[in-house]
């Protein structure tokens, strides 16, 4: 059987775009409430009845959160430009090392706005 598991995760942070235009209310240091998705797919050996333990997942992830939450992501090594896109891309390259059934992140700017991401 084939599977697909979404745990949810949250951080506070600030930021700015710098490359939106001018005058662009997102170039003006602001900040949000993230919330992203860790998306894991794969089969379900049938001796076991799970694909990964959730706990597995929130172990991965919580280091990378403590690192986010709180702080001005453009100040973060690869966040320089901190749009959801990028955010997606850092969390994928952060956690797919250590979760090799990732299949998707999805970023959660807003409450109406994500960006989800694939790895490629």
């Amino acid at each position: 059987m084939r599977v697909r598991l979404s745990k949810s995760f949250h951080f506070e942070a600030a930021h700015d775009l710098p490359t939106f235009p001018e005058g662009h209310k997102c170039r003006r240091l602001h900040g949000h409430s993230f919330r992203f998705d860790v998306i894991v797919e794969g089969e379900v050996a049938a001796e076991k009845g799970y694909l990964i333990d959730y706990g597995d997942i929130k172990q991965a992830t919580e280091p990378i959160v403590s690192r986010l939450d709180h702080y001005y992501l453009n100040d973060i090594p690869g966040l320089e430009n901190p749009t959801s896109e990028n955010i997606a891309r850092w969390l994928w390259e952060a956690l797919q090392p250590l979760l090799p059934l990732l299949s998707a992140i999805i970023v959660y700017e807003t409450c109406s706005s994500t960006c989800e991401y694939r790895g490629n």
